[in-house]
């Protein structure tokens, strides 16, 4: 397929995949707030709009966030607009004073699938994360593949795959360590409102992203 470096493809995605970001952050967030399956559901949203990622990049639509201000400021701000809403009822529901699970069940005690479509909706709109892929992935295909784009679909694939060794153990180490915090209404609430802080920063700093 044009590939080439494969073992130290494989090596170097593990390598970022193991680099504090906000992905890593919000899985153990979710997890140390809702237990090992809302980590699970949040690594599997991000994995989803990774694929979403890697399909950009073979069909070319990631350069187009490269090379229009534009098309990289209104996905940016579709991104950093709905971690900023997500972050604001969560920090609502806690400065209410009841339990998150009685105030908004919705987004406290949120279900997997809503977990899951809140990480996907997260990760496809950060253009960082489609920056990173047009730049990562190019540097182990051939310049005479006879298809990139189906290079790109494979390395993407093997990438997103592997994260799962990283992620998927953040879930776990993050949900036994919320176990005994999660006992009590207090706690609930402060990890709700740790989450929804969290959304809030995700926020800022997404909308301060610049291309590079």
């Amino acid at each position: 397929m044009g590939v080439h470096d494969f073992a130290l493809f494989v090596v170097a995605g593990l390598a970022l995949n193991l680099t504090p970001g906000p992905d890593m952050a919000y899985i153990a967030a979710r997890g140390a707030n809702g237990g090992f399956g809302a980590g699970v559901a949040a690594t599997l949203g991000i994995t989803a709009g990774c694929v979403v990622h890697t399909l950009a990049a073979a069909a070319g639509l990631s350069a187009l966030l490269a090379t229009s201000a534009t098309a990289f400021a209104v996905v940016k701000w579709c991104g950093a607009a709905y971690l900023l809403y997500a972050g604001a009822r969560l920090l609502a529901s806690c400065l209410r004073g009841g339990t998150p699970q009685a105030t908004l069940p919705s987004f406290a005690a949120a279900t997997a699938a809503r977990i899951f479509r809140e990480a996907f909706i997260i990760n496809v709109f950060n253009p960082k994360v489609a920056l990173f892929f047009l730049a990562f992935l190019p540097q182990f295909i051939d310049a005479d593949a006879p298809s990139k784009p189906l290079a790109f679909i494979a390395l993407g694939c093997v990438f997103n795959f592997d994260s799962l060794f990283v992620n998927l153990p953040v879930a776990w180490l993050a949900a036994r360590a919320g176990r005994s915090v999660r006992a009590t209404g207090a706690a609930k609430r402060w990890l709700s409102g740790a989450l929804g802080a969290l959304f809030v920063a995700l926020a800022v700093r997404l909308a301060l992203a610049e291309r590079t």
